[in-house]
């Protein structure tokens, strides 16, 4: 399922989500102007490789002090347009709520922090593994658990692909969110015992350290949902 808008809107201009969503399309756009030598050397070294953390003898390529950057300008990096367009969407579709809740200085924080702890989880996860992971996913899937805590009784117009025109589907946010993790926990698990190169690659374990992270921390440090009005959806009468 595919989310295309949901019944909350942001108290005003979600200014840190979209500047986030800026800076990752203009990371991307420089990405695309590299050659692919250039690419590759860029995402081995700004990239979540977890065999330099948990065995960094095998490499001259980091210090320890740097090991730390990748954590971050993974979180920038993308490995193509269906990438970067996916994460930012969803972004989109959340942030901007969450970052109601949060504040705009909080959120950056928040976000960053998500991030970072997907990244641990995935290196926990896949401690020989010598594939650089890049990608916003696991903060988005902060900024998704944290939405999943604060706004379960939203509803969310979501379309199941392939049919682009229709039809549409109105779901409870619960619902999607808690089906999206439940993918992501099953996908996650069974990648653990296959064989490396399945299941496409993806950093699972990543999104559900996110997705937790975001949601414990909204949890214990008792962040409030921010709603002031929902906008009508498919048929619906005006909301007052």
């Amino acid at each position: 399922m595919i989310p295309l808008k949901d019944d909350i809107p942001s108290r005003r201009y979600p200014v840190v989500t979209a500047t986030l969503i800026t800076v990752n399309l203009l990371v991307f756009i420089f990405e695309m102007s590299l050659t692919r030598r250039q690419l590759q050397e860029l995402t081995l070294e700004y990239g979540i490789v977890p065999v330099f953390y948990t065995m960094p003898g095998i490499t001259g390529l980091f210090h320890p002090g740097e090991l730390a950057i990748p954590l971050f300008s993974s979180m920038f990096l993308h490995g193509g347009w269906i990438h970067v367009l996916g994460n930012m969407w969803m972004l989109w579709i959340f942030g901007d709520n969450v970052e109601d809740s949060w504040g705009r200085m909080r959120f950056i924080l928040f976000y960053i922090a998500g991030g970072m702890a997907a990244g641990l989880v995935h290196i926990f996860t896949n401690m020989t593994s010598e594939v650089p992971v890049i990608g916003a996913s696991g903060a988005v899937a902060a900024v998704m658990g944290a939405y999943f805590l604060l706004y379960p009784k939203a509803r969310v117009v979501v379309m199941i692909p392939p049919f682009i025109l229709g039809p549409f589907f109105v779901v409870p946010a619960a619902l999607f969110l808690g089906f999206w993790f439940i993918l992501q926990f099953f996908n996650g698990t069974l990648s653990l015992f296959a064989q490396s190169g399945q299941f496409g690659g993806i950093a699972w374990w990543a999104h559900i350290g996110g997705f937790l992270f975001g949601a414990f921390l909204c949890s214990v440090l008792h962040v409030e949902a921010r709603v002031s009005r929902r906008r009508p959806l498919f048929g619906d009468a005006d909301d007052q």
